[in-house]
C-alpha cells in the first residue's frame, strides 16, 4: 500500500510539474480570405478545433482579409514577427525564390488535390518544401488544396488547338510560358478587371478560380464555355509559421495544430469537390457547354509544363530540387514518363 501511494504521488507531482511548465500561447494569423467566405468559415472552425483541443492553452487570433498587411506582404510579417503564421500561400513568395511556385501552384502536374497532397506527405515534398521554408526562417506545417480551376471562355475550349489565338486573363507568372507554348495570347491583367473584359471581348475568357467560384463570380452569365475538371491550376495555400514561434511551443501544441490543420485540408477538398460537381450539373442545365479535356490532350499540356518547370528550375537550386521532387513523384504515378 505504501508502495502504490508513493507511485501515485510521484505521478500526481509530475502531472503538477507539467501543468507549471505548459505556457499558454496566442498566435496572430493572417488569411487573404474573408470570414463569409467558405475557406474563411472553415478556418473558424479550425481555430476552434485548436483552441478546444489544447484545453484553451493555444488561443489563435485570426486577421481575415488580409487585414494587417498585404496579402503578399504577409509571409514577412510572419518572418519579422508582426505576425506569428501565415495562412496565404507560397505562390505569393516567388520574388524571394523561384522555388516557391512549386509549393504555390505547380501548374499542369497533378489531377487531383489527393495526388498533390500524396506528394508533400508521401513523395518526400514535405522534407524538400521544409528546406525552402526553413531558409527565410519559416516552418510549413500544411498545405490546404481547394482542387482544379476551370476557365471561362466565350468559344470553345475543347482541345489544345483551342488555345491557339484564345485572348484570356491571366495570372502573371509560369502560366503565361506555358500558355503562349501553346499557342494562346495570356493577357496579365487584375482580378477585379476580368468581368468588364469579357463583356467587352477585351479577351476570350479567363483564368479566375474554380467552377463553383466562377458562377460565384457571375462569369458564366457572360459567357457560355468551360472546362471541367479543370487541368492546368491547382494553388495550395499554406500555413507556415515563423520558425521560433514553432520551435517555442510544445510537442504537444505543435501536434494539436498540425492535426486540425489536416482535418481542416481534407474538409476543404471535399467541399470545393462537391460545389463544383453541383455547379457542373447546373451550369450544363442553363446550357453552358463543358469540356473534359482528354487523357492525351492533358499529356500535351503537361509537356508544355515541364518546358517552363525545366525553365524555372535553373533559377534556383532549391527550385531545381523540388522540380525534381515532382517529376519523380508524378512519374511514379504515371502522369509523366520518367
Amino acid at each position: 500500500m505504501k508502495l502504490k501511494t508513493l507511485f501515485l504521488s510521484a505521478a500526481a507531482g509530475a502531472a503538477l510539474a507539467s501543468a507549471a511548465v505548459a505556457q499558454d500561447v496566442t498566435l496572430r494569423i493572417q488569411t487573404h480570405y474573408a470570414t463569409e467566405h467558405p475557406t474563411g468559415q472553415m478556418l473558424a472552425t479550425w481555430i476552434d478545433d485548436v483552441q478546444t483541443m489544447s484545453g484553451g492553452e493555444i488561443t489563435i487570433e485570426m486577421f481575415y482579409s488580409s487585414s494587417v498587411v498585404a496579402t503578399v506582404e504577409t509571409f514577412d510579417a510572419a518572418i519579422n514577427g508582426i505576425l506569428d503564421c501565415d495562412a496565404t500561400g507560397g505562390a505569393y513568395q516567388t520574388g524571394k525564390n523561384p522555388a516557391f511556385q512549386f509549393v504555390g501552384d505547380i501548374m499542369g502536374g497533378y489531377e487531383t488535390p489527393w495526388q498533390q497532397y500524396s506528394w508533400l506527405y508521401y513523395g518526400d515534398g514535405y522534407d524538400a518544401a521544409q528546406e525552402l521554408y526553413n531558409a527565410q526562417g519559416m516552418q510549413l506545417i500544411g498545405w490546404a488544396v481547394y482542387g482544379q480551376e476551370s476557365f471561362a471562355s466565350s468559344r470553345p475550349i475543347a482541345g489544345p488547338e483551342d488555345l491557339v489565338g484564345w485572348k484570356f486573363r491571366s495570372p502573371p507568372g509560369m502560366e503565361t510560358e506555358i500558355f503562349q507554348q501553346l499557342g494562346a495570347s495570356p493577357i496579365v491583367m487584375d482580378f477585379t478587371e476580368i468581368f468588364t473584359a469579357l463583356e467587352t471581348g477585351i479577351i476570350d475568357g479567363a483564368d479566375a478560380s474554380g467552377l463553383a467560384n466562377n458562377v460565384g463570380l457571375g462569369l458564366y452569365d457572360i459567357v457560355k464555355h468551360a472546362n471541367y475538371p479543370g487541368f492546368h491550376s491547382m494553388p495550395s495555400d499554406h500555413l507556415a509559421c515563423n520558425q521560433d514561434v514553432w520551435e517555442g511551443l510544445s510537442e504537444q501544441q505543435r501536434r494539436i495544430i498540425d492535426t486540425a490543420w489536416q482535418k481542416l485540408s481534407f474538409q476543404i477538398a471535399m467541399y470545393n469537390e462537391k460545389a463544383n460537381t453541383e455547379a457542373a450539373a447546373a451550369l450544363q442545365a442553363q446550357g453552358v457547354t463543358l469540356y473534359d479535356w482528354s487523357v492525351e490532350d492533358r499529356a500535351a499540356f503537361r509537356v508544355a509544363a515541364q518546358t517552363a518547370w525545366d525553365d524555372w528550375a535553373t533559377r534556383s537550386p532549391e527550385a531545381d530540387a523540388l522540380v525534381q521532387s515532382h517529376k519523380a513523384y508524378l512519374t511514379q504515378l504515371g502522369l509523366i514518363d520518367g
